[in-house]
């Protein structure tokens, strides 16, 4: 983990660096070596802040504390941290387990996935931008027979909302409308 520390207002000395440091190391266990941890302390009048900013995948894990003991701050924050990485770990899990019992042939092996599947990624490996042209659903079944695609997405020019037509395995067409 890639550690950035900011002091505002207030003298970052390195044992409150090398006490953080420490603190940080029980969240080995949730990211990459390559993982930035971004913290802000500062000092308002009388109260000690810690802040930390966590970016994963997406999404940020953040968490501040303030009390009057700058070592108070820092245990708490940890706490409500590692909080979160459990909260955020469980619900990827969660949704991976939902994934899988879904798919029969798959299901029977569900209770054997090991600890180190818990770090999913989603890549996305081609982006498509087009504009969205008004047409009936009728032209958007033939713009997706043209480009011998399986689903199409378009403005309806009737009801001028995104609509997506797609290909049905019986050969007929489905249409998925916004409400």
């Amino acid at each position: 983990m890639i550690i950035t520390f900011v002091g505002k207002g207030i003298d970052l000395t390195e044992a409150l660096k090398n006490t953080i440091e420490k603190k940080v190391e029980r969240l080995d266990k949730y990211f990459t070596k390559d993982t930035p941890i971004n913290i802000t302390l500062s000092t308002q009048k009388h109260n000690q802040r810690i802040e930390v900013t966590i970016p994963v995948k997406g999404n940020l894990i953040r968490a501040e504390y303030e009390t009057q003991d700058m070592y108070r701050s820092i245990d708490l924050v940890m706490d409500i941290l590692e909080r979160q990485l459990r909260k955020y770990r469980n619900k990827i899990q969660n949704r991976k387990y939902a994934q899988i019992s879904k798919d029969d042939s798959i299901g029977a092996f569900k209770n054997d996935l090991s600890s180190s599947d818990e770090n999913v990624e989603i890549v996305i490996s081609k982006r498509k931008v087009f504009d969205f042209k008004p047409m009936t659903p009728e032209e958007a079944c033939l713009q997706m027979e043209l480009l011998q695609h399986q689903f199409f997405a378009f403005n309806n020019a009737n009801t001028g909302r995104t609509e997506v037509v797609y290909r049905r395995k019986d050969g007929t067409y489905g249409l998925i409308e916004q409400e």
